[in-house]
C-alpha cells in the first residue's frame, strides 16, 4: 500500500523499505509512518543571544507537531554572530552563512522527503537563508522566528548592541567617560533575543509576517517571554493543516506577496540589508523582482515607525503599539498592499487583519497615524550613477539634508577606514570610499557597523558620506551608500575612485557620481589590474567563485 504523503510513499519490498528500520531505531512505531514527516530546522547555538534561546523554541514545536499528528525530525543550523564578528576578518562569513543555511536546510529536508518544515532562527541570516531554502523547494513551510531581544538601560535611555558601536566613537572623541562606556557595554543586553531595534533581524521576520510566511503579531514578540512559546506551538499546529492541505511555499511567496513584504519595511524603516536578501529570496521563489522594484514601492509608501536605528524605539515598543498587523491594516486601508493574498494559515490578508483598526492607538507614538508619517516616502533609495550603473542602497532617514559632494577619502579595506576614523584623519565634508569588500573581493561583502558606528559617536554621521561595495549593519544610519555595483574586485567604477576626487551622494535624485571627466577615467581603467583573491582555498574562495553581484541579490546559484 502507497502512503499519502511524499516520505512515507513507500510499497512494501521497494527499495527504500531499509529507511524504516532506520527509523524504527529512533522510536518510531508502525502508526508513525502514515503521519507526515515535519522538518524541524533549529538554529539553536550558544554562540549568541540572538540563538541562545531557540531550544525552548524548538522543544515546544517538537510538542505541537506530535500533538497535532505530525512526525517531527530536528536538525541544526549554523549561525554567524555579527555582533561579534563585526569588524573583523570573522565578518566576511556572515553573509556566507546565508547560503550555508539555505544549502544544509534543502539538503537536510530532500534527502529524508519531509513533507513540510518548520525553521527557527534568531541571528540576522537565519531568516534570508531559511527562506531561501524553502522557497527553492517549495514545501508546505513556516518560519518561526527567536524574538528579540530586550532593551537595557543607562541613565534612562534604552540600550542595544548599536549603543555599544556607536560608544566606542565617542569615547575615542573624548566625549564619554571611561566609566559610561563601560556601563553602557556591561548593560546594553540583558538576556536572549536578536538586536532589538528595527535591524536586520527584526526587518526580515517583520517581512515575513507581512510575507504570509509566519504568524500575526510573531516578529516582534520577545523571546523571553511565554507568548514567543504560545505562538511557536501555534506555528506547529498551522504548518502541519497546510501539509495536509498541500499549501506549498510557492503560493504564498508571490510577487504581490513580496510587494507587501517590502511595504512593511519601507513603513518601518527597515535594514538595508532586505534589499540583498529579497532579490536572493525572490530568485530562489523564481518570482520576477528587481532591484528598481524596491524604489518603485518606496515612492508609495511612506514611514510610518519611530524606531531604532534613526529613530526613538525598539521592537518590544513596536509590539505594543501593534506590531506588523497594525501597520499592514495602515497599508491595506491606503491602497498599497494586496489584501488578497494566501498566508500559511489558509486565510488571505484581508481576513487576518479584519479586526484591527485603520489607525493606530493614540496612546502610543511608535506607529504613526497615516495623515502624520515620519516621512512622506520610504527610506531605502537605490542610487544610480557612473559609480553604481547597477544600483546601490542608500538609507536617508534620520538626515536634515541628504546631499553631499565632498573629497574622496579613500581605503582598500574596512579596517584601513577605521583606523582613519579613530587617527582623526576623517572630517566634515568627506566622503569615504571603502572598496575591495563586495561579495567576490572582499569576499563575504562584510557589514561596515563598526565605521559607522564610530562615525556618529564622533558627531560626523550627518556630515560625512560613506560609499562601498560592502554592506551595512542593520544598525547603521547616517549618509551612508552600500552594495556598490559593479563592485570593485570587478572592475566598477568605485576601484578607480582617487584620493581627493570629488564625489556626490544626492538621494534626492537617487544619483551617486564621481565627478572627474571621462577622458581621465579611460586612462585610469585601462592602468587597473584586478588584485589577486584574498582567499584561494576553503569556504571563503569557493563563495568567491560563486557568488554573483549585489544588484541581483549575492546569489550562488
Amino acid at each position: 500500500m502507497t502512503e499519502k504523503f511524499r516520505s512515507t510513499t513507500i510499497t512494501e519490498g521497494d527499495s527504500r523499505s531499509p529507511n524504516r528500520s532506520m527509523l524504527r531505531a529512533i522510536g518510531y512505531g508502525d502508526e508513525d509512518f502514515k503521519k507526515p514527516f515535519i522538518g524541524l530546522a533549529n538554529g539553536h547555538s550558544t554562540l549568541n543571544p540572538c540563538n541562545a534561546g531557540l531550544q525552548p523554541l524548538a522543544d515546544a514545536a517538537d510538542a505541537a507537531i506530535r500533538a497535532a499528528g505530525g512526525m517531527p525530525q530536528m536538525f541544526g543550523t549554523i549561525t554567524v554572530t555579527d555582533g561579534i564578528s563585526m569588524g573583523t576578518e570573522g565578518m566576511k562569513y556572515s553573509l556566507v552563512s546565508r547560503e550555508v543555511i539555505a544549502d544544509s536546510i534543502e539538503t537536510a529536508v530532500q534527502s529524508q522527503f519531509m513533507d513540510g518544515v518548520l525553521a527557527i532562527g534568531g541571528c540576522d541570516k537565519n531568516m534570508p537563508g531559511a527562506m531561501i531554502g524553502l522557497c527553492r523547494m517549495n514545501l508546505p513551510a513556516i518560519f518561526v522566528y527567536g524574538g528579540t531581544i530586550k532593551p537595557g538601560h543607562h541613565k534612562g535611555e534604552d540600550l542595544q548592541i548599536v549603543s555599544v558601536f556607536e560608544a566606542v566613537g565617542s569615547l575615542n572623541a573624548g566625549k564619554m567617560s571611561r566609566e559610561d562606556f563601560e556601563c553602557i557595554e556591561r548593560c546594553a543586553l540583558p538576556g536572549t533575543g536578536a538586536c532589538g531595534g528595527m535591524y536586520t533581524a527584526n526587518t526580515m521576520s517583520s517581512a515575513f509576517e507581512a510575507l504570509g510566511m509566519s504568524l500575526p503579531y510573531s516578529s516582534t514578540m520577545a523571546n523571553e517571554d511565554a507568548e514567543k512559546v504560545a505562538s511557536t506551538e501555534e506555528s506547529a499546529r498551522v504548518l502541519v493543516e497546510a501539509v495536509k492541505k498541500g499549501l506549498k511555499t510557492r503560493d504564498i511567496v508571490t510577487k504581490k506577496s513580496v510587494e507587501n513584504a517590502v511595504a512593511v519595511i519601507m513603513a518601518v524603516g527597515g535594514s538595508t540589508n532586505a534589499v540583498l536578501h529579497f532579490l536572493a529570496i525572490t530568485h530562489a521563489a523564481q518570482v520576477d523582482w528587481t532591484i528598481d522594484d524596491f524604489e518603485r514601492i518606496r515612492k508609495k509608501v511612506p514611514v510610518l515607525c519611530d524606531l531604532k536605528p534613526s529613530g526613538r524605539y525598539v521592537a518590544t515598543d513596536f509590539h505594543r503599539a501593534g506590531g506588523v498587523p497594525q501597520v499592514m491594516k495602515m497599508l491595506l486601508e491606503h491602497g498599497v498592499l494586496h489584501g488578497e493574498c494566501i498566508t500559511i494559515t489558509g486565510k488571505t490578508i484581508a481576513e487576518t487583519l479584519a479586526d484591527i483598526p485603520a489607525e493606530p492607538r493614540k496612546d502610543q507614538d511608535v506607529i504613526r497615524p497615516w495623515s502624520n508619517p515620519m516621512y512622506e516616502q520610504g527610506h531605502l533609495a537605490i542610487l544610480r550613477g557612473n559609480l553604481a550603473p547597477e544600483g546601490c542602497v542608500a538609507k536617508i532617514t534620520g538626515l536634515k539634508n541628504p546631499v553631499i559632494t565632498g573629497p574622496a577619502k579613500v581605503f582598500d579595506s574596512e579596517p584601513a577606514a577605521m583606523e582613519a576614523i579613530l587617527g582623526d584623519r576623517i572630517h566634515a565634508g568627506d566622503v569615504v570610499i571603502i572598496r575591495y569588500e563586495g561579495p567576490k573581493g572582499g569576499p563575504g561583502m562584510r557589514e561596515m557597523l563598526s565605521p559607522t558606528g564610530a562615525l556618529i559617536g564622533k558627531g560626523l554621521g550627518e556630515s560625512v558620506g560613506l560609499i562601498t561595495d560592502g554592506r551595512f549593519s542593520g544598525g547603521t544610519w547616517g549618509m551612508v551608500v552600500g552594495h556598490v555595483a559593479p563592485e570593485a574586485y570587478e572592475g566598477g567604477l568605485i576601484a578607480l575612485v582617487q584620493e581627493g576626487d570629488s564625489v556626490t551622494i544626492d538621494a534626492r535624485q537617487l544619483l551617486i557620481q564621481l565627478n572627474v571627466p571621462d577622458a581621465e577615467i579611460a586612462k585610469r581603467r585601462a592602468a587597473w589590474k584586478q588584485p589577486a583573491p584574498r582567499y584561494t582555498r576553503g569556504v571563503l574562495a569557493k563563495y568567491a567563485k560563486l557568488v554573483g553581484t549585489a544588484s541581483k541579490g549575492a546569489v550562488t546559484d
